[in-house]
């Protein structure tokens, strides 16, 4: 038994492997194309995971891969009774996964069908985009806290990293929906007393625990919530937005300065002011700043070995 594993791998070495980097020396184009098929494969096999991925899916799928190192390993052992029943169960397998995985086929065939070819392969729309729309959805939860009366705060990070803050809430990583930003500060549950923070596109956490500004800093009726908003505003270049508990009135915490009684339109007009237009025009402008100063640069150069190619024509005549 042994030995025939022995040739069984011998042979196989022979006439595949080899033969394959044989082909790569004849025809090295081909190693472009194996590249590429590689390449396509592994972003297949990761997109397909990260949707299966916590769902029901993903238990069958552990199943399935047990199935198939359980027949493979019955062939080497030579193990023939389990190795054809196996075999058997693998041949109507797959007519057993689409039964099974019917209504996640379905909406991935759905999807290819009507959204865009981008979206289709996971690439999301550009940050700036994004950005607004989370910044819609903070605007929302808050005017509904604000009719509620319900406290909160909720901390939207910038440039400055604020990490160390972040760290001390419970972590989340979740999207930013008005649905569970409302629901987080709902009184006496275990989350709603602290701040929420959102990095990068993300609740990354929620309890937080703040700087307090002090007293002197701000007028005596505010709150705890509005020296905690003023504070990280100061310690860093966030912008924090505060839903008052007694009165329902929101106000906004930027570079230190607390801007109260902010209404809907204007809550939303600050934060895309500081947090989109002003961020990413300044982005956009560096880019352009670089891309004219290396132009420039090359110019000049340029000019100066055509007034050295001048100089050295006169020296030679």
């Amino acid at each position: 038994m042994g030995s025939n594993i022995g040739i069984t791998w011998e042979n196989f070495y022979n006439e595949n492997i080899l033969n394959y980097f044989r082909n790569f020396q004849e025809n090295p184009l081909a190693l472009v194309s194996l590249i590429i098929d590689i390449a396509v494969v592994i972003f297949l096999c990761y997109y397909f995971f990260r949707i299966v991925k916590g769902s029901r899916a993903w238990q069958l799928i552990k199943g399935i891969v047990f199935l198939i190192i359980a027949t493979w390993l019955s062939g080497i052992l030579n193990l023939k009774i389990l190795n054809t029943i196996l075999t058997g169960i693998m041949n109507w397998g797959v007519i057993a996964v689409i039964v099974i995985f019917q209504p996640e086929l379905r909406r991935a065939l759905e999807q290819l069908g009507t959204n865009k070819f981008t979206r289709f392969f996971g690439i999301d729309k550009d940050i700036a985009t994004k950005t607004k729309e989370d910044i819609y959805k903070v605007v929302i939860a808050t005017e509904e806290l604000s009719k509620s009366k319900t406290g909160a705060l909720i901390v939207i990070e910038r440039d400055i990293n604020i990490q160390d803050i972040i760290a001390s809430g419970i972590p989340m990583d979740a999207e930013v929906s008005p649905q569970l930003l409302v629901n987080i500060f709902v009184p006496k549950t275990p989350l709603h007393d602290g701040a929420v923070v959102i990095s990068n596109n993300k609740i990354a956490a929620a309890a937080c625990v703040l700087p307090l500004a002090n007293d002197a800093d701000i007028a005596k009726e505010l709150g705890t919530r509005h020296r905690a908003a003023i504070g990280i505003s100061k310690e860093s270049d966030s912008i924090a937005i505060v839903v008052s508990e007694e009165t329902g009135k929101v106000s906004v915490a930027k570079d230190g300065t607390l801007i109260a009684d902010v209404r809907e339109e204007v809550l939303k007009k600050i934060l895309i002011t500081n947090i989109v237009t002003k961020r990413f025009t300044t982005d956009k402008k560096r880019t352009k700043s670089k891309f004219s100063k290396l132009k420039e640069k090359f110019l000049k150069d340029q000019k100066e070995n055509t007034k050295i190619e001048k100089d050295t024509t006169k020296i030679n005549k």
